[in-house]
């Protein structure tokens, strides 16, 4: 009967004692590469998926008002924006100023530059025109405030509070999302002086003219959505006499709200 020989393999120990930490390194990077992954997902989630989300559900919106008002809808992909993040001013900046809210006037398909007649307040945060802007091959609808969840990031264009309404006399002031959620004013860096800004209401049609742009302010300078808009922090840019304005505002630079970019137009006579 053969004497059981013991096999020494030597090393085991030291493997075994290594075995501990290459684990921890091993486990740590397939953590930090799921993390990754997770990050990436949310990134696409937010920039890609909520973007066109938004963009679609405005659309629709837009084609509801139009079918409501009983004039035809814009053309397949008129609204498809290749076009606001968001300029996102202190909530009081406009929360002393009383609010005038614009509505749809009378039914009909005639348009016109009267000013509309205010709405009930129930209308608050709910779209009730459309802005176009031609250059930019935009279409989208206009709904009263700048709360985020309500109105801005649905895709629409908000109204700041307290500002006139389409084709009063006074600032008709906007603001809509640069990039992400509809990004409806992304290209607005790209209107010229006297590019067409045409906001549609029931039996109502405003447009405006591009006079002046305000390439990068604060985001307190409330100057550029007064009555006369007027940049308080660069007081040479602005208007200095009283009329019928519009104010469009977004964040800049873009994916970044530490600027705003400004750009202003005037009422076109009727």
């Amino acid at each position: 009967m053969r004497d059981h020989i013991p096999v020494v393999v030597q090393g085991s120990g030291r493997r075994a004692r290594r075995a501990g930490p290459v684990g921890v390194l091993w486990a740590s990077a397939e953590l930090t590469v799921t993390v990754g992954v997770v990050l990436l997902l949310l990134v696409v989630h937010q920039v890609w998926w909520t973007n066109r989300q938004a963009a679609a559900a405005a659309q629709e919106q837009v084609q509801a008002l139009e079918r409501s008002w009983g004039q035809d809808p814009a053309p397949d992909g008129a609204g498809a924006a290749d076009a606001p993040d968001l300029p996102e001013p202190a909530a009081t900046e406009t929360a002393t100023v009383p609010v005038p809210v614009p509505a749809p006037a009378a039914p009909g398909p005639s348009r016109s530059s009267r000013p509309a007649a205010a709405p009930p307040a129930a209308q608050r945060d709910r779209a009730y025109a459309v802005l176009r802007i031609p250059r930019l091959g935009l279409v989208v609808p206009v709904a009263q405030g700048i709360d985020k969840r309500a109105v801005l990031d649905k895709g629409y264009v908000g109204q700041y509070p307290g500002t006139a309404g389409p084709g009063e006399r006074g600032n008709f002031a906007l603001a809509g999302h640069r990039n992400t959620h509809g990004e409806p004013f992304r290209y607005i860096n790209r209107l010229k002086a006297g590019d067409e800004l045409i906001v549609d209401m029931r039996g109502h049609r405003f447009t405006y003219v591009v006079g002046k742009i305000l390439s990068e302010t604060t985001e307190r300078d409330t100057g550029v959505i007064a009555p006369v808009p007027r940049s308080v922090v660069k007081p040479d840019q602005g208007y200095g006499e009283p009329g019928a304005y519009i104010t469009l505002t977004t964040c800049t630079p873009e994916y970044s709200s530490k600027y705003r970019l400004v750009v202003w137009g005037t009422l076109k006579p009727s």
